[in-house]
């Protein structure tokens, strides 16, 4: 029983360690993202930017799920309101993602050349996946649907990190300015179905 609560409580920290750098993480890139995005004009980036803030809102609600970890009638509670709250921002972000891809799609402007933004969503496809994996990990161990749906939208992050440089190289390439908005209302279904599972507290990984 011991060796249980020990092992539960060293995965809880290494939780909290993931959530905290994924915090920092997105913090910088949500900021970076944003400004280069209104340089250069870009609604892809932009909206990198804002999922990347969204990221910080599901890192911190995490944060507080496991700080009542120890307390099994809270940690049931704080698991489906921090369901709720990711699942929340699934939605925000698949409607996010429907405006601006429908909006460069009707204004047909493309954005200026960024090469700034495509190193760094070079770096996102390389950090994300090693987040996300160590995101799930621990989720198992602890039996947290909360952090596993957080692993999600670390992948969908990576996603959205792949289709921002394949918009960004098209454009810079070829001048395809409609590259990126198509690709990215693909995800958007996908994406709606994450929130709508979380907002009713549902498991999605169980």
């Amino acid at each position: 029983m011991e060796a249980g609560t020990a092992n539960r409580e060293a995965a809880a920290r290494r939780g909290r360690n993931v959530e905290y750098f994924t915090i920092a993480w997105n913090s910088v890139e949500g900021l970076v993202a944003v400004v280069l995005g209104a340089l250069a004009g870009s609604i892809s980036l932009v909206g990198f930017g804002i999922d990347s803030v969204i990221e910080v809102i599901s890192g911190s609600v995490l944060l507080w799920r496991m700080s009542v970890d120890a307390d099994i009638g809270r940690r049931k509670r704080n698991e489906q309101l921090s369901l709720r709250i990711v699942g929340g921002c699934f939605l925000a972000l698949a409607v996010y993602i429907s405006y601006d891809s429908l909006s460069g799609l009707i204004t047909r402007k493309p954005p200026e050349h960024s090469v700034p933004g495509i190193v760094l969503a070079c770096i996102s496809l390389v950090v994300m996946p090693l987040l996300s994996r160590a995101k799930k990990k621990v989720g198992s161990e602890l039996g947290s649907a909360a952090m596993r749906a957080d692993a999600q939208q670390t992948d969908f992050c990576v996603y959205l990190s792949g289709i921002l440089l394949i918009g960004l190289v098209l454009n810079l390439a070829l001048g395809w300015w409609w590259a990126d908005p198509i690709a990215a209302l693909v995800m958007v279904p996908i994406i709606a179905k994450e929130g709508v599972d979380g907002t009713r507290a549902k498991a999605c990984c169980d």
